[in-house]
């Protein structure tokens, strides 16, 4: 799949020069960077290594010949929030991505607290930080793309994943208010649930995954329906899991996904 020449256009024209992508290191941040650099925007991106932001810095800039700034940072602390937030003062950014996320798997009570609360504050503290900075620069500009990375587990309580799904449950329930919010406002607001993802999410969340999309299957789509959606369900595989539970109670669903779960966690319980 690839973008379209009108497609490429309508992200330029839509959302200006810059966009900011969080966790653009790997998977699908790394995925949605490179597309919006083939569309024509200059980007920002950040993720904890340095090194390897300067290596994808030099590629983009070479292949699509675009302006590239790098910001590492660990935004698990408020300083490295404030520090990526600060990068962007001087730049009209008008699209946020903010992709920056992990997760963690296995039964909650021999879990790490300390790697909940840290999961905690990325995917959602840092997530709602950088939001609200956005929402408030792009509805003074009449005009912006806010991306927001939920997932298809947000739908329903997830057993051996339980703080996972309720960090993206929340993900999902904000993105959904501030698409009906951020309208009058010029600014476009999606929420895009994949399902599994090939890439080093389910290496981070001790998670073996037999089935899983490729984050090519999912950045185009995502891309496709900012302003035109207000939740994605990317790629055919995440539709079919999506769909399939449509009709399912939702006490069944958490069932259905204990059983899926435990199946893609079993070895950390044998």
């Amino acid at each position: 799949m690839k973008l379209t020449e009108n497609e490429k256009n309508r992200l330029a024209t839509r959302y200006g020069s810059w966009a900011l992508v969080t966790g653009a290191s790997s998977g699908i941040g790394l995925e949605l960077a490179e597309r919006l650099a083939e569309s024509g925007l200059n980007l920002l991106i950040h993720s904890r290594n340095e090194s390897v932001l300067n290596d994808l810095a030099k590629r983009l800039k070479s292949a699509y010949h675009v302006k590239v700034e790098i910001v590492a940072a660990d935004v698990a602390t408020a300083e490295g929030v404030q520090k990526l937030i600060q990068a962007t003062a001087s730049l009209p950014i008008g699209m946020l991505v903010a992709s920056a996320g992990f997760g963690t798997s296995g039964e909650f009570i021999h879990t790490s607290v300390h790697s909940e609360i840290n999961m905690l504050r990325v995917n959602c503290e840092a997530l709602l930080t950088l939001t609200h900075h956005f929402a408030q620069k792009f509805s003074e500009q009449k005009r912006g793309g806010i991306i927001l990375l939920s997932s298809m587990v947000a739908f329903q309580g997830v057993p051996y994943s339980a703080n996972y799904a309720a960090t993206k449950a929340y993900v999902q329930s904000l993105a959904e208010a501030l698409a009906e919010e951020m309208k009058p406002h010029g600014v476009d607001v999606l929420a895009a649930a994949p399902g599994p993802v090939a890439s080093g999410f389910g290496q981070r969340a001790n998670m073996k995954m037999s089935m899983s999309l490729t984050p090519q299957q999912v950045g185009i789509p995502i891309l496709k329906a900012l302003g035109r959606k207000t939740t994605v369900l990317p790629g055919f595989l995440t539709k079919f899991l999506v769909y399939s539970l449509g009709m399912v109670p939702r006490w069944s669903k958490v069932k259905i996904m204990k059983l899926v779960m435990g199946g893609m966690t079993e070895h950390q319980r044998s």
